[in-house]
Protein backbone atom coordinates (compact mmCIF):
# COMPACT_ATOMS: atom_id res chain seq x y z
CA UNK A 1 0.00 0.00 0.00
CA UNK A 2 0.97 3.37 -1.24
CA UNK A 3 2.03 5.82 1.68
CA UNK A 4 -0.64 8.26 -0.24
CA UNK A 5 -3.25 5.66 0.90
CA UNK A 6 -5.56 7.08 3.87
CA UNK A 7 -7.64 4.17 5.51
CA UNK A 8 -11.09 5.55 5.75
CA UNK A 9 -13.59 2.66 6.01
CA UNK A 10 -13.38 -0.95 7.98
CA UNK A 11 -16.68 -2.97 7.62
CA UNK A 12 -16.86 -6.66 7.65
CA UNK A 13 -19.20 -8.63 5.12
CA UNK A 14 -20.83 -12.31 6.49
CA UNK A 15 -21.37 -14.56 3.68
CA UNK A 16 -21.65 -18.39 3.59
CA UNK A 17 -20.47 -18.96 7.31
CA UNK A 18 -17.62 -16.88 6.69
CA UNK A 19 -16.71 -13.19 7.04
CA UNK A 20 -14.61 -11.04 5.13
CA UNK A 21 -13.05 -7.83 5.90
CA UNK A 22 -13.71 -4.36 3.81
CA UNK A 23 -11.00 -1.97 4.27
CA UNK A 24 -11.63 1.49 1.98
CA UNK A 25 -8.88 3.63 1.83
CA UNK A 26 -8.93 7.15 0.05
CA UNK A 27 -6.28 7.44 -2.43
CA UNK A 28 -6.48 11.37 -3.43
CA UNK A 29 -8.81 13.87 -2.68
CA UNK A 30 -11.74 12.33 -5.17
CA UNK A 31 -10.56 8.53 -5.61
CA UNK A 32 -11.42 5.72 -3.42
CA UNK A 33 -10.70 2.05 -2.95
CA UNK A 34 -12.15 -0.83 -1.90
CA UNK A 35 -9.94 -4.30 -0.47
CA UNK A 36 -11.44 -7.78 0.76
CA UNK A 37 -8.34 -10.34 1.07
CA UNK A 38 -8.90 -13.42 0.87
CA UNK A 39 -5.24 -14.18 1.24
CA UNK A 40 -1.15 -13.37 1.56
CA UNK A 41 -1.48 -13.54 -2.45
CA UNK A 42 -5.33 -13.06 -3.09
CA UNK A 43 -6.93 -9.38 -3.16
CA UNK A 44 -10.20 -8.49 -4.53
CA UNK A 45 -10.18 -4.28 -5.11
CA UNK A 46 -12.15 -2.17 -6.83
CA UNK A 47 -12.31 1.70 -7.08
CA UNK A 48 -14.79 4.54 -7.11
CA UNK A 49 -15.03 8.22 -7.29
CA UNK A 50 -17.55 8.00 -4.11
CA UNK A 51 -17.12 6.33 -1.26
CA UNK A 52 -20.69 5.11 -0.75
CA UNK A 53 -20.98 4.31 -3.92
CA UNK A 54 -17.79 2.17 -4.09
CA UNK A 55 -18.53 0.35 -0.99
CA UNK A 56 -22.22 -0.83 -2.00
CA UNK A 57 -20.35 -2.17 -5.54
CA UNK A 58 -17.85 -3.98 -3.36
CA UNK A 59 -20.63 -5.70 -1.69
CA UNK A 60 -21.76 -6.68 -4.29
CA UNK A 61 -19.30 -7.81 -5.91
CA UNK A 62 -17.94 -10.24 -3.31
CA UNK A 63 -20.33 -13.34 -3.17
CA UNK A 64 -19.17 -13.63 -7.01
CA UNK A 65 -15.83 -13.45 -5.39
CA UNK A 66 -16.13 -15.58 -2.51
CA UNK A 67 -18.14 -18.38 -4.80
CA UNK A 68 -15.94 -17.97 -7.87
CA UNK A 69 -12.74 -18.55 -5.44
CA UNK A 70 -14.89 -21.69 -4.14
CA UNK A 71 -15.45 -23.32 -7.06
CA UNK A 72 -11.85 -22.76 -8.76
CA UNK A 73 -10.39 -24.22 -5.35
CA UNK A 74 -13.11 -27.71 -5.59
CA UNK A 75 -12.09 -27.68 -9.34
CA UNK A 76 -8.29 -28.40 -8.14
CA UNK A 77 -9.27 -31.40 -5.77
Amino acid sequence: MSTEEELVHKSSFEFLDSCYDICIYRRSSSNYIAKTDFSDDDTIINDGDDMLELLEKHRRLLPLAIISRQMRSCKRS
